[in-house]
């Protein structure tokens, strides 16, 4: 999906806190989490979630079980260092999401914050939704937030896909049930504000 080599570089010369997509929390994100009712234990994977704030958040939550998968060894290393004690509560995955082995229906809540936009050939986004498809039980959920219509070009030096939310609901398919959708003026460490879209679908 992507030059491996780009990320570990990325998370190992740069500061987590100076980069495009940091946030102190992730507001919108454990929003929509946390009104999911999936019963007494739920287990969620935060695809590309590096060195986000949010696993450190849905350790706090009741009955929460938490995977974070990120293509860069180093972008996790940062987050277990950041946890301390706790990252031994968190399933660690390193690799390509769209090769990875990952366990048949072993997820309640996928969670992607800002990978499915690097997705720029029909091939990727394909074998993506294959792996939700696979990785996530029927009735289980899907947060997916790209960038907006008027959201960058480019991340990180790599081109990027912008969705309104029809649109990227129909990159899933009649299978995904869009539940809601949400729209974030993101700031950026540097002070620029970037449109990402959020939607939250049921797999069916």
């Amino acid at each position: 999906m992507q030059d491996k080599s780009h990320w570990e570089r990325v998370y190992s010369t740069k500061s987590s806190s100076t980069l495009s997509w940091y946030q102190t929390r992730a507001d919108q994100s454990l929003g929509l989490i946390q009104r999911i009712d999936t019963g007494e234990r739920t287990r969620i994977i935060d695809v590309g979630g590096g060195t986000s704030m949010l696993a450190d958040d849905l350790l706090g939550l009741h009955g929460v079980e938490v995977t974070v998968l990120d293509i860069s060894e180093s972008a996790l290393e940062v987050a277990r260092q950041r946890l301390a004690s706790n990252a031994r509560r968190v399933q660690w995955l390193v690799g390509d999401i769209t090769q990875l082995a990952l366990p048949a229906h072993a997820y309640d809540i996928w969670h992607d914050r800002a990978v499915f936009h690097f997705m720029t050939t029909l091939e990727q986004r394909q074998a993506y939704v294959a792996q939700v498809r696979r990785a996530v039980r029927p009735g289980g959920h899907v947060i997916v937030a790209v960038f907006g219509p008027d959201g960058p070009l480019q991340c990180s030096g790599l081109p990027v896909m912008r969705y309104a939310p029809d649109a990227l609901h129909a990159q899933f398919g009649d299978a995904f049930e869009l539940v809601e959708h949400a729209s974030e003026a993101h700031r950026t460490p540097a002070g620029v504000e970037q449109q990402f879209v959020y939607c939250h679908c049921v797999v069916h």
